[in-house]
């Protein structure tokens, strides 16, 4: 019997990619659209596009908060996608006054401007793997490419959670892994072979027996 992974639709998640993504994979995954899905669910997936302030109103609104918090908290598997990821840090400054999750410890940054560079960062780059992605970049080469969309970046207070480091104006967090929590900068469902491997080690996670 196959274990079900839920996509939580807050309104502004990539939704469509995501799911066709673990379509593609054979994965057992449903939309979620209240918190008291996730009960029938051994993962989770929280996707994120537009701007951190709106994301974490949508989220709160929804009721999605708190049981996203215990979620991690208990160690189930969580993978966390492009403004997903920003949302379990404390702030960012891309909306001020805005609390995030909190789960993480740590900040998200705006880029710096850089001469030839454009912001947002938008397009293919290199993630080089970093000790802690033992379980997210299984079977991936390091430095390969993945697809980025974003005008900031995370900027985690522990440095044993970064599991992937990209450049761009500077060097910073692309990947996180902490247990069975998991979250990308990056859209692992629009970056072709390497970003299905990616959902595909995620998924790896629902066979382990304590994932419950």
């Amino acid at each position: 019997m196959k274990k079900t992974i839920g996509i939580i639709d807050y309104g502004m998640g990539n939704l469509g990619s995501v799911m066709n993504a673990c379509r593609f994979l054979e994965l057992d995954a449903r939309i979620l659209t209240r918190p008291e899905e996730m009960a029938a669910c051994e993962a989770v997936i929280l996707p994120g596009v537009g701007a951190f302030g709106d994301c974490l109103l949508h989220i709160t609104r929804q009721g999605f908060a708190d049981p996203v918090r215990e979620w991690i908290e208990a160690d189930r598997p969580f993978l966390g996608v492009c403004v997903g990821m920003q949302a379990l840090f404390e702030y960012s400054e891309e909306s001020p006054g805005v609390p995030g999750l909190g789960v993480l410890r740590g900040a998200v940054r705006r880029f710096p401007a850089s001469p030839g560079l454009k912001i947002p960062q938008m397009g293919w780059n290199r993630v080089r793997q970093a000790g802690n992605g033992r379980l997210l970049f299984g079977g991936i080469e390091d430095g390969s490419y993945f697809y980025f969309v974003h005008s900031y970046y995370p900027e985690p207070a522990d440095a044993s959670v970064i599991a992937g480091r990209t450049d761009y104006t500077l060097e910073y967090a692309s990947a996180v892994e902490r247990g069975n929590m998991m979250a990308v900068q990056f859209h692992p469902e629009k970056s072709q072979q390497a970003g299905l491997q990616l959902i595909r080690n995620f998924s790896g996670l629902l066979e382990r027996a304590d994932v419950r």
